[in-house]
């Protein structure tokens, strides 16, 4: 399984356990797959897709901005939720 598969498997458990919804309170999951290194043009992670500034945001930002980062890794990635497997 490459890191985009990983990804969005990993998207796709979150969306069912609630974790996307604006009303959910829980703290929404790291999209970090423990595949650490940037791409070639170091634009973003090769395994979770966030940038620079997205990893280094990512401890102090709250839900609605958490959902925000990963809706911009999964562009990123081409990962479309309701297309997923």
């Amino acid at each position: 399984m490459n890191a985009i598969d990983l990804l969005a498997t990993k998207a796709i458990q979150l969306r069912a356990d609630g974790h996307f919804d604006h009303e959910n309170a829980e703290p929404v999951p790291s999209p970090c797959i423990s595949v650490c290194r940037m791409s070639p043009d170091r634009s973003h992670c090769e395994g979770c897709f966030r940038t620079l500034d997205e990893i280094r945001l990512w401890s102090r930002a709250d839900g609605n901005l958490r959902r925000g980062i990963w809706v911009q890794l999964l562009g990123r990635a081409g990962i479309g939720l309701e297309t997923s497997p």
